[in-house]
């Protein structure tokens, strides 16, 4: 089982960059569906991902009907967005099969006629919307990634780290 974080046309270069470590240090892969709002080496992105990048799954998509097309029958799609009618840590993430947690482009989100043709796969972070349009993309991927991986116990990461002169004793 593994976790997928999928962005949708980003265009924020600092927010892939954060997505991309996060992605790298919890063992996730980064699908990528272009158009992109920025150059994958550009220098936001890098900083922001730091010296992370070597270690980044990193999957381009040319849009989405060919990312849609990679699916597997086990996999699970999750659309992450405001109009959902259920809550981002209902659904079992322990399930067998890949989980996809796919995010929309920041300034507009995932398309309208995708979303309503698929409003079962939906799932949304609590929030008050009559004070923000919607939550930094960057925090609602480690959101979700980390209540996914809460319910696979953590799986594969290291639960505990001590510092250097601890190990010594």
């Amino acid at each position: 089982m593994t976790n997928h974080i999928v962005l949708f046309e980003p265009v924020m270069p600092a927010n892939t960059g954060n997505i991309a470590r996060t992605t790298a240090g919890t063992d996730a892969v980064l699908h990528l569906i272009e158009p992109l709002g920025f150059q994958i080496d550009d220098k936001h992105v890098k900083r922001a991902g730091l010296d992370y990048w070597e270690h980044v799954n990193l999957v381009m998509h040319k849009s989405l009907p060919d990312f849609l097309a990679t699916l597997g029958d086990k996999d699970h799609l999750y659309l992450v967005s405001k109009f959902a009618n259920q809550d981002y840590s209902q659904p079992d993430y322990q399930a067998e099969g890949d989980h996809y947690f796919l995010f929309g482009k920041e300034t507009t989100g995932l398309p309208e006629v995708f979303m309503r043709q698929n409003p079962e796969k939906a799932i949304r972070i609590p929030q008050d919307d009559s004070h923000i349009r919607s939550l930094n993309l960057s925090n609602t991927v480690a959101i979700v990634l980390f209540e996914a991986l809460r319910q696979q116990n953590f799986a594969g990461l290291e639960r505990i780290h001590t510092y250097e002169q601890d190990k010594l004793k």
